[in-house]
């Protein structure tokens, strides 16, 4: 049986004062929530005993002459919309701080697979603002291109994990996750540019927007390992590992933009 203690009920009730606290079944308060509940004047009842909404109060067969008594049908009592996944506690109206992570279950807007959420969400936006700045460059539509299928990898991801699906894309820029880990770790052998090239102003605009992209992509790697770490393993490998393989998508976009500098230098 689960216990709802004092600082689960400071934390759903800092945004709202009801005048009652319904006890979900199968759980229990703990003293010291029960006298913080009788502080503030709340009145304590269980689910069980929760009375109906005056519109819902069932009719007898006294109140509606001809109707038998046997014909008269009790409503059942309305059932929560929402799940806490911490504390497993029940909600007929979402709060404030919670937001739904899958389905109908709620957590605290600042959970870790929110904000990866979050990062998710600014790094789409960061591929569409870069390749508009690249369009106005006249740069190369290729590179233009490749943004492109990372960010379509990238929503894909957002919709597998809001919708608890495991994300099945194969190849990103044309590679799979096997091509896409040579390229990135031989660069000189597919594209005839050094290994990681540090970025300087004097490679150009184009190659800090890409490194700016690549960075952030690590970022949000960082915060999906946060998010999905669950004791000594991680849930969702699969999205730890499609965003340790944009980041080398990334990189390899950076190589062949270099290969192209060296290519007119050379002409």
């Amino acid at each position: 049986m689960k216990v709802i203690t004092e600082a689960i009920l400071r934390d759903e009730l800092r945004a709202s004062k009801p005048e009652t606290y319904v006890i979900p079944e199968g759980q229990i308060l703990s003293p010291a929530a029960r006298e913080y509940l009788q502080q503030l004047k709340i009145k304590i009842i269980k689910e069980k005993d929760k009375p109906l909404p005056k519109e819902k109060v069932e009719i007898t067969a006294t109140e509606v002459p001809g109707i038998p008594e046997s014909a008269v049908v009790t409503p059942a009592p309305p059932k929560p919309k929402y799940v806490d996944d911490a504390t497993g506690a029940f909600y007929y109206e979402k709060p404030e701080h919670m937001t739904q992570l899958v389905r109908n279950v709620l957590v605290n807007k600042d959970d870790k697979r929110i904000v990866f959420r979050g990062k998710l969400d600014s790094l789409e936006a960061l591929f569409v603002l870069n390749q508009t700045i690249l369009l106005e460059m006249q740069e190369d539509q290729e590179f233009i291109d490749d943004l492109e299928d990372i960010l379509v990898s990238l929503r894909e991801m957002m919709r597998c994990d809001v919708l608890d699906e495991p994300f099945t894309r194969e190849t990103i820029i044309g590679l799979t996750h096997e091509e896409l880990r040579a390229h990135s770790h031989n660069p000189m052998k597919y594209y005839k540019v050094k290994q990681m090239v540090l970025p300087s102003y004097k490679l150009g605009k184009t190659y800090a927007l890409l490194n700016q992209l690549r960075t952030a992509v690590r970022e949000t790697e960082v915060a999906a390992a946060a998010a999905f770490h669950n004791g000594k393993s991680y849930d969702r490998a699969d999205i730890i590992e499609e965003l340790n393989r944009m980041s080398s998508a990334v990189h390899i976009i950076m190589c062949k933009y270099l290969a192209k500098i060296q290519n007119q230098e050379t002409s």
